[in-house]
């Protein structure tokens, strides 16, 4: 029943779990459902169980510190990626592990760790797999798993259609995509660790902690969650044919062929834009804004992962 862990192999904790907390947001499905999780947590010999469940993503970081205060020792996230990123969030320094049940439309962040959508395994890796400290990107105050950026991305985030993205995936970022580019390039400049890396006009700013982003795109080859860095790309790409050659080989996973992105590492960026963004973090819309401040916080959130229980 092992799994491998796509984050290669590493020390690996077995642990006893004491208080088991779930924060579950109700209207994502996975599996037989909550009654089934509940019934797999019971089955596993789960005795002191704290349990919650909120209707939207937002809500999760009161119940997360609730459960927290109450001495959750293990803390179960059921929902997508902008539920893993609204209890990371609140996790991140705490030492408390999280395990991922990936119940959303997008869950990438369990994907790139090989956490499968599959209910009991699932559950098995939570409460027995490699305990990983992984790093996460925080962005004007806010931590991240798996990406964030402006402009164009953001612009994506917000319009895409829900429906069709669960049927079609990546292509349905790309469509959302090309039907509201408005070819808008905006004067942008990037600080990394200190030094400037680019100055320019650009449509969009993407920092990414793991390799494959939103829409399941694999935008960073080289991108591990573990090594204290994230990767920063920037597009160039104006207007719907800029942006179909772009994505096309973003898909294929050959981002750095494009001639209208640029692609470096780095553990804090500043950017300053002409002009106000949308920006997001791991598939959620914020607000817009005309400064992005992004760090790397190295370890900061404990991850329970694929991989033999020693």
């Amino acid at each position: 029943m092992g799994t491998s862990s796509t984050l290669g192999d590493g020390p690996a904790t077995a642990v006893r779990v004491g208080t088991v907390a779930v924060v579950a947001h109700r209207k994502k499905t996975l599996g037989g459902g909550l009654d089934e999780l509940r019934a797999e947590l019971a089955g596993a010999g789960v005795e002191d169980l704290v349990w919650y469940e909120v209707p939207k993503s937002r809500k999760a970081p009161k119940k997360v510190r609730k459960a927290l205060k109450k001495g959750a020792e293990l803390v179960f996230v059921w929902g997508g990626d902008g539920m893993v990123q609204r209890c990371a969030d609140t996790l991140a320094g705490s030492g408390v592990p999280m395990a991922i049940l990936p119940a959303g439309t997008a869950n990438l962040f369990a994907a790139n760790l090989g956490v499968p959508e599959d209910l009991p395994e699932a559950v098995r890796i939570g409460l027995h797999g490699r305990r990983r400290s992984l790093d996460l990107g925080r962005l004007n105050g806010e931590h991240f798993a798996v990406m964030a950026g402006a402009g164009f991305d953001g612009d994506l985030i917000r319009e895409a259609d829900r429906t069709l993205k669960g049927k079609l995936g990546r292509l349905a970022y790309m469509w959302t995509g090309l039907r509201h580019v408005r070819g808008e390039l905006v004067g942008t400049r990037i600080t990394v660790d200190g030094t400037e890396w680019f100055d320019g006009d650009a449509s969009c700013v993407l920092f990414g902690n793991v390799g494959t982003i939103t829409g399941g795109i694999p935008a960073f080859d080289d991108a591990r969650p573990d090594d204290g860095c994230l990767e920063i790309g920037v597009s160039t790409a104006d207007g719907a044919v800029d942006w179909a050659r772009t994505l096309g080989r973003m898909a294929a996973g050959r981002s750095e062929e494009s001639p209208f992105v640029r692609i470096t590492r780095g553990r804090k960026i500043k950017v300053r834009l002409a002009a106000p963004r949308t920006y997001e973090l791991d598939g959620g819309a914020r607000g817009e804004v005309t400064k992005l401040k992004v760090r790397v916080v190295p370890g900061a959130l404990t991850v329970c992962c694929p991989g033999p229980v020693p």
